[in-house]
């Protein structure tokens, strides 16, 4: 009988009981605080994450935007070579080209202008020149129809031999009386009615 009241624990009191509350309360406030500053910094960053999701979705639509943009400008966008002039290095003329620069760009430019207004003033003076004129009068070309007309001419007898030389180009006829008609290709029925007519006799 003795033995077991030694082996019972004695009762708590209720000031241990009220100090082992205050202990558990702390020791619970402590967890709690420790746990509220670890997940501040989670929460913090989950609102950065948020935040930079945002930025990236409208970062692509913006990039999106400008593709679209892009591509339809790429679509209507067509590079302009500039005009090669029309001296060739095959041509037989003896004119030299000038540098290309851009002052000489603007140069031909300015003349080219002056020269199409030079055309159009007498386009429009020719009508009246013809009813001043007396009939009869040789009308008076202008000096740039002129030079056209030659410069063509010698482009075109430059690049007559070169053309003759192409192997599936028949040569040109060349008569060597103009009011001639025996170097035409229509040299058998021409002989028809034209013998005909020659030797026609009376019935």
């Amino acid at each position: 009988m003795a033995v077991d009241e030694q082996n019972e624990l004695p009762e708590a009191t209720p000031r241990e009981a009220e100090l082992q509350r205050q202990l558990n309360g702390i020791q619970s406030q402590s967890l709690k605080e420790k746990l509220d500053e670890h997940s501040k910094p989670l929460e913090q960053s989950a609102e950065k994450l948020s935040q930079h999701e945002l930025e990236n979705l409208n970062l692509w639509d913006e990039n999106q935007a400008l593709n679209t943009t892009s591509n339809k400008k790429r679509r209507f966008w067509a590079q302009i070579r500039p005009t090669p002039t029309l001296e060739t290095p095959n041509s037989g003329t003896c004119t030299t080209l000038p540098p290309t620069t851009p002052q000489g760009d603007a140069e031909t430019r300015k003349k080219a202008k002056g020269a199409q207004t030079y055309d159009i003033e007498d386009s429009e003076s020719e009508p009246k020149s013809d009813k001043e004129a007396p009939e009869g009068a040789a009308k008076t070309e202008s000096p740039m129809v002129a030079y056209l007309e030659q410069m063509f001419s010698k482009r075109l007898d430059s690049m007559q031999p070169m053309v003759e030389r192409l192997p599936w180009v028949a040569p040109s006829i060349r008569k060597s009386n103009p009011d001639s008609y025996a170097d035409t290709p229509f040299m058998d029925e021409i002989t028809l009615i034209e013998m005909t007519r020659k030797f026609s006799f009376p019935t």
